[in-house]
């Protein structure tokens, strides 16, 4: 069985700008987002990192730089391991990071949903579209500066619209 501690070392010996992450529960590291395919791959064939868990994103406020960070959760099914993978996006623009749709093909919902409610685009994704939001949604719900009252938008379904009252709130009973 592998230990956490050296697959970590691995990680870091094969890939030398990886770093440790603080972490409350499971190993967990930052990695250039340029090399994170390549780590990702590394740990699923050499660690027996056989699952995806997880694709998910913080978004770190507006006047954090990076503001976004992307968070892969593997699980070695075989040594029953965790690790938290994370890579920070570029600062400046909207949030980009590769696809993982390559390595595991369950991470199309995971981006999709990422992307839907934060913004991160995946690169090369088979699918982009919105998972959880109508397509034309303009807006990202869990990014820190969407209004914790939401934003009023016209309903995209007439149907549900007339069945809402037209406003996007339930029609009084």
């Amino acid at each position: 069985m592998t230990a956490p501690a050296d697959v970590t070392a691995a990680l870091q010996s094969k890939f030398p700008q990886v770093t440790p992450r603080p972490s409350g529960d499971h190993p967990a590291v930052n990695v250039p987002l340029s090399e994170v395919i390549a780590a990702l791959k590394y740990l699923r064939d050499e660690f027996a990192y056989d699952m995806l868990i997880d694709v998910t994103a913080v978004d770190w406020g507006v006047d954090a730089s990076p503001r976004f960070s992307v968070i892969w959760h593997l699980l070695s099914t075989t040594h029953h391991n965790y690790m938290r993978l994370a890579a920070d996006c570029a600062s400046g623009t909207e949030p980009v990071a590769p696809t993982a749709t390559g390595l595991w093909p369950a991470a199309d919902w995971h981006e999709r949903e990422t992307y839907d409610l934060l913004g991160v685009k995946f690169e090369g994704h088979p699918d982009p579209r919105r998972i959880l939001m109508w397509d034309g949604y303009p807006y990202h719900p869990l990014r820190k500066d969407f209004p914790l009252a939401g934003i009023e938008v016209p309903l995209h379904d007439p149907e549900v619209a007339a069945l809402t009252g037209a406003s996007g709130k339930p029609a009084p009973m």
